[in-house]
């Protein structure tokens, strides 16, 4: 994909043209962010305060027992999102799900190891362990490019 951006004073305001030579995924996600007027904030329960916690903070997302958990290095939050509302919030080149009841970060992960038959160990940079279910190894090990 080519991105070019062109300053001309004559624009009071951005304006956006996407040539393409069909419509893709990719044109849709584009098109699809650049519609969104929502600020995709998530906000995380912790010792009863209600705090702003920043994308680039977040470890992991899991859910447990009906709840839906943030890691961060600050601790451990209680979301009210779902995680399939936490995952169209969550910038889609960081994270990725890893099961049903799971998004990582990608950058917060420290190794990945692909020993386990039928499943990969992920080790999280704050040092949690988790796994990615057996459903979504083939699309982890496309992002990793093995």
């Amino acid at each position: 994909m080519q991105v070019e951006i062109k300053i001309d004073k004559s624009y009071p305001e951005p304006h956006i043209i996407i040539m393409t030579g069909e419509m893709t995924d990719e044109v849709n996600d584009i098109v699809k962010k650049l519609s969104e007027d929502v600020p995709k904030i998530i906000s995380g329960i912790k010792n009863g305060k209600v705090e702003v916690l920043e994308q680039a903070d977040l470890i992991r997302i899991y859910a447990n027992n009906g709840k839906v958990f943030a890691v961060t290095e600050r601790g451990e939050y209680t979301l009210r999102l779902r995680l399939y509302e936490l995952e169209a919030r969550l910038g889609s080149r960081s994270f990725v799900r890893i099961s049903n009841s799971e998004i990582i970060n990608l950058k917060k992960a420290d190794s990945f190891d692909l020993g386990f038959t039928g499943t990969i160990c992920v080790k999280m940079s704050n040092g949690d362990v988790t796994y990615v279910s057996r459903r979504f190894v083939s699309k982890i090990k496309k992002i990793l490019g093995v």
